[in-house]
């Protein structure tokens, strides 16, 4: 059997990959392949730089949340503190120094004095900082008020007495200052229904 040229010319687009993807003769003119193939570049570029910015973004979100975790790791550790920071307060209070008669005493006291201004200080070393607010307008971010006082020589607002210290660490609220605030005499309470 012998090749004529028509079989050959079959047998030669058949191996021809790029006369494959030719639909029956409908080939695409120059220009036409640049552009289309331009597109799909543009498409690839314009996916490659979302998946950069995305990348970009996860591994900031991750660093942040990395530091936050480093940041406030302690809080629940320093929350537990809180109580004997108070009581150490407590323990000063309930002997004032003016009262005390013997060296003993005062020795003790000054111990306990020393304890805390340590322990205050530990605190202030990792970041807590203790809200002592008397005399200040009062902050619902910061303080708990617990009742309200009738104060003319006070602006209305004003925290008149701390019953317990709040603490911040970092920029985050350990504890609120529970606190009595100042109102004018014989002006209503700023809510009724919600209790201080």
């Amino acid at each position: 059997m012998t090749d004529t040229g028509d079989e050959r010319e079959m047998a030669s687009s058949a191996e021809d990959p790029a006369n494959n993807n030719v639909d029956d003769g409908a080939r695409l003119a120059p220009e036409e392949q640049v552009a289309a193939l331009e597109a799909e570049l543009a498409d690839h570029k314009e996916r490659l730089l979302r998946a950069l910015a995305e990348t970009e973004n996860t591994r900031r979100r991750a660093q942040r949340e990395r530091e936050d975790a480093s940041k406030y790791a302690i809080a629940g550790f320093a929350k537990d503190l809180l109580s004997v920071a108070d009581n150490l307060r407590r323990a000063l209070d309930s002997l004032p120094e003016a009262e005390v008669g013997d060296e003993r005493t005062r020795s003790l006291l000054a111990g306990v004095a020393a304890t805390e201004r340590e322990l205050l200080s530990v605190f202030e070393r990792h970041g807590m900082r203790r809200l002592d607010p008397q005399g200040e307008r009062f902050d619902h971010n910061f303080h708990q008020a617990i009742f309200e006082a009738e104060r003319g020589d006070q602006p209305a607002g004003t925290v008149v007495e701390v019953l317990q210290p709040g603490y911040v660490l970092h920029d985050r609220l350990l504890r609120p200052a529970m606190v009595g605030v100042s109102k004018q005499p014989g002006e209503p309470r700023a809510n009724p229904a919600e209790p201080l």
